[in-house]
């Protein structure tokens, strides 16, 4: 149905629909400074075969969706200072944008940051959510999905601000941070990089994402508080969140299923596709008969 924008909380978020809308509803969400696009049209289209309605958006602060206001430090948001914005208002985006798609309840999918606020919007709107999937994320522990110290640079440091440098700047940084198990596609990395520079780069608004995430408290008591089916997939050689980030994850839900892919980082190389939309819809099966 092509790109549209939703007026929620206030907020003006861009969103897209992938398949047919009386397939079950999937809201995906994506991980810090990711647009909608980082889900790959072939990843979402292997979903709505599976019979998913797919919904994917820009968080706010990314792409198209709207840049917020208010400064942001790391330095500052560890020593108890308030953010301009927290995880559990991310959270409230995503029910928002289904109450304006008028979805009662979805399953839900989040990756990295996009993990977080999906395991935010499980405790805080449990009606909402009818399956947890969280990939590549982590509780909010500080002992657990600690980042390399190797590649904080590459995440923290100066963007390009030109189209070029910022296409070096992002191949250089998924080189480092991403799957080292699988090939790694520099075409369609340099392709999506274009375009994700195309949508609109905001560095200001990925720094108030990620100061989000610092200020954010541990979520593990809100997780053993689920009943929900749930998926935790987490690569066991990612440099940007340790595994112990996915299995801590994966101990808090009651009943979670955990999966520990082999050779994979911080990103979702086609290889992992099949195992992530079997892992999905799996998921989704599980969920409770009244909501499907």
């Amino acid at each position: 149905m092509g790109e549209r924008m939703a007026d929620v909380n206030g907020v003006r978020i861009c969103y897209e629909t992938i398949g047919d809308p009386a397939g079950r509803p999937l809201l995906l969400v994506m991980g810090l400074g990711g647009p909608l696009i980082w889900w790959d049209d072939q990843l979402c289209r292997l979903l709505a075969d599976r019979g998913f309605w797919v919904i994917r958006f820009d968080n706010r602060d990314c792409g198209r969706s709207q840049s917020m206001s208010g400064r942001a430090s790391l330095v500052g948001s560890y020593l108890g200072a308030r953010p301009p914005y927290s995880l559990a208002d991310m959270a409230g985006d995503a029910a928002g944008l289904l109450d304006h798609l008028e979805v009662g309840s979805a399953h839900v999918t989040g990756a990295s940051l996009g993990g977080m606020i999906a395991q935010t919007l499980a405790i805080r709107h449990p009606g909402r959510v009818r399956s947890l999937v969280s990939v590549m994320s982590t509780t909010g522990g500080r002992l657990v999905g600690w980042p390399s110290p190797r590649v904080l640079p590459l995440v923290l440091g100066r963007g390009a601000t030109d189209r070029a440098g910022y296409i070096e700047l992002a191949t250089a940084m998924f080189r480092r941070i991403g799957s080292p198990g699988f090939p790694f596609d520099e075409a369609r990395l340099r392709e999506r990089s274009g375009a994700t520079f195309d949508r609109g780069v905001n560095r200001a608004g990925t720094l108030r994402q990620l100061v989000a995430v610092t200020s954010a408290s541990d979520r593990t008591a809100g997780l053993r508080g689920l009943r929900i089916p749930a998926l935790v997939v987490h690569g066991k050689a990612d440099p940007l969140v340790h595994v112990s980030g996915g299995r801590a994850t994966a101990r808090a839900i009651p009943g979670a299923e955990l999966i520990v892919v082999p050779g994979m980082g911080h990103d979702l190389p086609r290889e992992v596709w099949p195992t992530l939309v079997d892992g999905i819809s799996r998921t989704a099966d599980r969920a409770v008969s009244s909501h499907t």
